[in-house]
């Protein structure tokens, strides 16, 4: 599966300032909305979109274990329900790279606090677009060979330990676009995304595969 088309990042205002803490209720100010206009443009001139793909086939699921190609070892009993039903998983990173962080700390440093915060959430809404872009155009080539995907993961969702962080890196083998992960488990550009996408049989069950719909954490920030 080749996945080499460039992503083109379109911010969302209101998703930057979701990242802020407004919720869906609260009005934002004309000065912090003259200001989230003023950090959306800063960051278009700072982010570097990058990721990178690597598919593999699932080799078998044994309880809340699935076994990759390359053994590679995902232990997860909502990964392994989802990547039950797939043939192939699609391991991913996705970062904008580490430029707009540095003008974070720079900001910061300064002391201008709200305009660091700012450009933050616009890193963040950023790093998203790249990771949602990506997986739309792995969906696209699915759709093409008559197969579905399911959503991405990430380690630390659900019951997948963020220690599966290692794994997923293993899985890549190597081809990391820059990214760096400590061992804090910390990736380096810190707006950085990694995950896996289920690839299986186009029925409409993939998608909609969600762990969300019997999880009683609903204040969750990646509810789904």
């Amino acid at each position: 599966m080749e996945i080499g088309d460039r992503i083109q990042v379109a911010l969302d205002k209101k998703e930057v300032c979701r990242y802020m803490g407004y919720g869906a209720g609260h009005k934002v100010s004309a000065r912090i909305s003259f200001l989230v206009d003023a950090q959306i443009e800063s960051a278009y001139e700072l982010i570097e979109p990058a990721y990178s793909c690597v598919v593999r086939d699932i080799e078998g699921v044994d309880g809340r274990r699935v076994f990759v190609r390359d053994s590679v070892v995902f232990d997860s009993q909502v990964i392994a329900e989802l990547l039950g039903q797939c043939h192939e998983v699609a391991a991913f990173l996705a970062t904008i790279g580490g430029r707009l962080e540095k003008r974070v700390r720079a900001f910061a440093k300064e002391g201008r606090v709200l305009e660091a915060t700012i450009l933050d959430a616009a890193g963040s809404e950023a790093a998203e677009k790249v990771a949602g872009a990506l997986e739309d155009r792995i969906g696209e080539i699915a759709c093409a060979q008559g197969l579905g995907i399911s959503m991405r993961y990430s380690p630390g969702y659900c019951d997948w330990d963020i220690a599966q962080q290692r794994e997923l890196f293993r899985a890549m083998n190597g081809e990391s676009v820059g990214i760096h992960l400590t061992d804090g488990l910390l990736m380096v550009p810190r707006k950085s995304i990694s995950g896996i996408i289920g690839i299986g049989p186009f029925n409409g069950e993939l998608k909609d595969c969600s762990p969300c719909q019997t999880c009683d954490k609903l204040n969750c920030l990646s509810r789904r």
